[in-house]
């Protein structure tokens, strides 16, 4: 009789997978909701950003360069920081506008 008390708590002690599986899935939600979503909404206006660049908007680089873009290529940016000084940058290294308060704090 004894043995059958015994076997019945070890089968009542086991979790199930499906218990077992919880905690992992609740990790990834956290995971998620916390950094994988913020970071893709912000690749989107970052993508945005970059697409809606024209001549004449004031800018930050990533390089912490300050400048008016002269010109738009098809990727490439040329940025004027002073009279007779121009520089070709990527659009991806544009941080954002200068008016912009997550670009001079330096978020990317």
């Amino acid at each position: 009789m004894q043995h059958v008390f015994v076997q019945l708590a070890q089968v009542a002690a086991a979790p199930s997978a499906l218990v077992q599986l919880v905690p992992i899935l609740l990790i990834f939600a956290i995971f998620y909701f916390l950094l994988l979503a913020p970071m893709r909404k912000r690749q989107k206006q970052h993508q945005a950003l970059i697409a809606a660049l024209k001549r004449g908007d004031k800018v930050v680089t990533n390089g912490g360069l300050l400048g008016e873009i002269a010109a738009v290529e098809d990727k490439i940016v040329h940025l004027k920081l002073a009279d007779n000084v121009r520089v070709r940058v990527v659009k991806s290294s544009v941080a954002g506008l200068e008016g912009d308060p997550a670009a001079e704090a330096g978020k990317p």
